[in-house]
C-alpha cells in the first residue's frame, strides 16, 4: 500500500497516511477538524539497487552494458566503411565520417 503525504491548508498540519489506492482521499484535518486536508505531490520513495535489467540496459556511463557495446560496434563499422571507400580517392574520403558517399565530397 502506498503512503500519501497530506497537509492542512488551514492550520498547516502535515501527516503521512498509509492508504489503499482505492480508498477515498482524506478531507478532514485530524488536528483542527477543517475540511481542507489535501494530498501533497511528492517524489517516489524508492531506489533501484543491484544488477537488474535497469543497470545493464538503461543505465548510462561506464557500466559496460548494451549501450557501450553498441557504440563500439557503430564506431568499428564507420571505420570499416571509411577504409573500404578510400581505394584511390585519397585522404579526403578516409578522413570523412560519412565514408565519402554523401553530397559533401
Amino acid at each position: 500500500m502506498p503512503i500519501y503525504a497530506y497537509k492542512c491548508e488551514s492550520c498547516g498540519h502535515a501527516k503521512d497516511v498509509l492508504q489503499k489506492i482505492s480508498d477515498a482521499p482524506l478531507t478532514e484535518c485530524p488536528a483542527c477538524g477543517a475540511p481542507s486536508f489535501r494530498k501533497q505531490l511528492t517524489a517516489a520513495g524508492f531506489q533501484l539497487k543491484g544488477s537488474g535489467w535497469y543497470a545493464t540496459d538503461f543505465r548510462g556511463g561506464g557500466a559496460g552494458g548494451a549501450g557501450s557495446a553498441s557504440a563500439g560496434a557503430a564506431s568499428a563499422a564507420a571505420t570499416d566503411t571509411a577504409s573500404s571507400d578510400s581505394g584511390g580517392a585519397g585522404a579526403t574520403s578516409a578522413a570523412a565520417p560519412c565514408g565519402g558517399s554523401c553530397a559533401c565530397h
